[in-house]
């Protein structure tokens, strides 16, 4: 596993320990990364059931400004860390230790909504996908992380589809690629 693009390009990523942690493919970080190209420099990415930190580590390389990361495993923890200590990145992120919902629950506190946010909680959690995405989409009626900007990104299962609404959440567009889906949501407009 490796860094794609940016700064970073190249550069090798660990991925945590055992089987718990099913790390996004290169190629499937590079296809979400090729769709998310002109939003990435400059802006705010959230980087939901992080394992490895790949995702987040990918933002920061090709220029966001501020990378949220939520783990709250021991060995995901330990290997975003040391992901992080690897390539000298010491500022632009934040990592929550408790997990994906604590981690929205503190930004919906904040004023601005976020840029993007991507989930990849364990392909056979389908409490989790529905519980983060119900959660955006109750924030996004509010006003809260999620603005008219925003676009969400669910990897998932192509075996588990997810549904084509949350709340305020509309799925605009579904890419597979092998066994994985990235849908991508967004407010309606």
């Amino acid at each position: 596993m490796r860094v794609i693009a940016g700064t970073y390009r190249s550069r090798p990523l660990i991925a945590p320990k055992g089987m718990q942690t099913r790390p996004t493919s290169d190629r499937l970080r590079e296809t979400l990364f090729n769709v998310l190209a002109p939003r990435i420099a400059g802006c705010s990415f959230v980087d939901l059931y992080a394992g490895s930190g790949a995702v987040g580590i990918e933002a920061i390389s090709r220029g966001a400004a501020q990378v949220f990361f939520a783990e709250n495993t021991a060995p995901a923890i330990a290997a975003i860390h040391a992901n992080l200590r690897a390539l000298n990145i010491a500022e632009g992120f934040t990592l929550n230790i408790r997990g994906a919902l604590p981690l929205l629950a503190a930004l919906a506190r904040e004023a601005e909504p976020v840029d993007v946010v991507f989930l990849d909680p364990p392909y056979e959690a389908a409490e989790a996908y529905a519980a983060v995405l119900d959660f955006l989409g109750e924030q996004a009626a509010l006003g809260k992380i999620i603005g008219g900007h925003t676009l969400v990104v669910a990897e998932h299962s192509k075996k588990l589809p997810l549904a084509a609404a949350y709340g305020a959440l509309h799925r605009t567009r579904v890419l597979l690629q092998g066994d994985a889906a990235l849908s991508f949501f967004a407010l309606q407009e």
